[in-house]
């Protein structure tokens, strides 16, 4: 069975491709990510995924699939519950998620989290509301700066953010309020994945921008995944973009932050020209986070292209012995209503020059088969308690 020196792991973050037969359950019903996105484009420039199998794995419209794809593709269900990012990654790395992340979208945090919060702060509570980081600082920054309050908001994923104005509040003042936060959202009742610190500067509305100085402070994952048996067996385990932060940094041997898609893209374009041996794991979060949420599927769509046109650069770059595999965490369909993520199937698309074959796989039933597969290739067990199938025989 041959194996491969370098694995690039690639997630679309938030591309699913139709509903879950749970999706009900979580109030998403005729949900599909990619194939709505799909039916809103004019024209929908995609030529390298199509030429993986985007389009055989999923009818699309106004992209036709093609008769000798060069991957292998299926879809993934996913077992955890819940449908939130951290659930979706730790799952793809082996972990069956039970129970849920909290999440506090419809309603914002509970009374008695808050008054705590103030209490133990020493800062008034503004906001406390599911919103855009961009706008609810454009609504409350004057008012945060004028009184000493602080703003919280959450989203449709598992988090509580606190901005400050780095010249009013201060970026320590930020930290010590998160680190409270972290402390209190440890509880069962409100846990919840990461709280962020969102600092920005500027003086009235109009005028806000976030900085760089974003501080996550995440859950570790429970319990030890595919990237801690890489890294504990001296492999390369290389991120690009939110992994650190989904991960809280573990079984990482390199991470690097991203400022956009495209960004994430050219880093691992660049990661792509070195020499290593391992994993390269990628996150694109901007299809979610500027277009999903924001329920624009034109938007969606075109950075769809922008990912194509970077991925046309990084297939040329890829050696006899490298795999690339491209996959999702949940689904965010943008022409659904509210903003929350979408319970639904996301794709596997694998890839490599040296392989033989090409066509359909069995849909599987769990987002872990790229873990175990990633681990197999390596020759390392995965940790006890994992879940998930090896691909890796599949794949030649």
């Amino acid at each position: 069975m041959k194996k491969y020196k370098r694995i690039f792991t690639i997630v679309l973050d938030s591309l699913g491709i139709g509903a879950m037969d749970d999706s009900p359950g979580y109030g998403d019903i005729g949900v599909d990510t990619l194939g709505h996105i799909a039916e809103r484009m004019d024209v929908f420039n995609i030529p390298n995924l199509q030429r993986l199998g985007i389009a055989n794995l999923h009818p699309l419209a106004n992209v036709p699939p093609i008769e000798r794809p060069l991957g292998f593709y299926t879809a993934l269900r996913v077992i955890s519950k819940g449908k939130d990012t951290m659930t979706g990654h730790w799952e793809l790395m082996g972990l069956k998620v039970e129970p849920p992340f909290k999440t506090f979208t419809e309603t914002g945090f509970p009374p008695e989290l808050i008054a705590e919060l103030e209490a133990r702060t020493g800062h008034k509570v503004i906001g406390n509301k599911s919103a855009s980081g961009t706008e609810i600082i454009d609504e409350l920054g004057e008012e945060e700066i004028a009184t000493g309050a602080m703003i919280v908001y959450t989203s449709a994923d598992s988090v509580l953010q606190i901005c400050g104005n780095e010249e009013t509040f201060g970026l320590e003042e930020l930290y010590r309020c998160c680190e409270i936060a972290r402390e209190l959202t440890m509880r069962d009742e409100w846990k919840v994945g990461r709280v962020i610190a969102r600092p920005y500067v500027g003086k009235k509305r109009g005028e806000f921008r976030r900085t760089s100085n974003r501080h996550d402070y995440a859950l570790k994952p429970f319990a030890p995944t595919a990237l801690n048996a890489l890294k504990d067996n001296g492999f390369d385990v290389i991120s690009v973009g939110k992994i650190y932060d989904i991960f809280d940094g573990e079984g990482l041997t390199a991470s690097n932050k991203s400022k956009s898609s495209v960004h994430g893209m050219e880093q691992t374009i660049d990661i792509a020209k070195t020499d290593f041996h391992g994993l390269c794991f990628v996150n694109l979060v901007d299809f979610d986070a500027l277009w999903g949420h924001r329920r624009d599927p034109k938007g969606y769509g075109e950075e769809i292209e922008k990912f194509d046109a970077k991925l046309g650069e990084l297939l040329p770059l890829l050696k006899e012995d490298d795999l690339l595999i491209l996959t999702a965490d949940h689904g965010n369909d943008p022409t659904y209503s509210g903003t929350d993520h979408t319970r639904e199937k996301v794709p596997f698309i694998a890839y490599s020059p040296s392989m033989n074959g090409f066509g359909p796989l069995p849909e599987q039933e769990t987002f872990a088969v790229v873990g175990a597969t990633i681990a197999d290739n390596f020759g390392v067990a995965m940790p006890e308690g994992t879940i998930g199938t090896s691909l890796l025989p599949l794949l030649q």
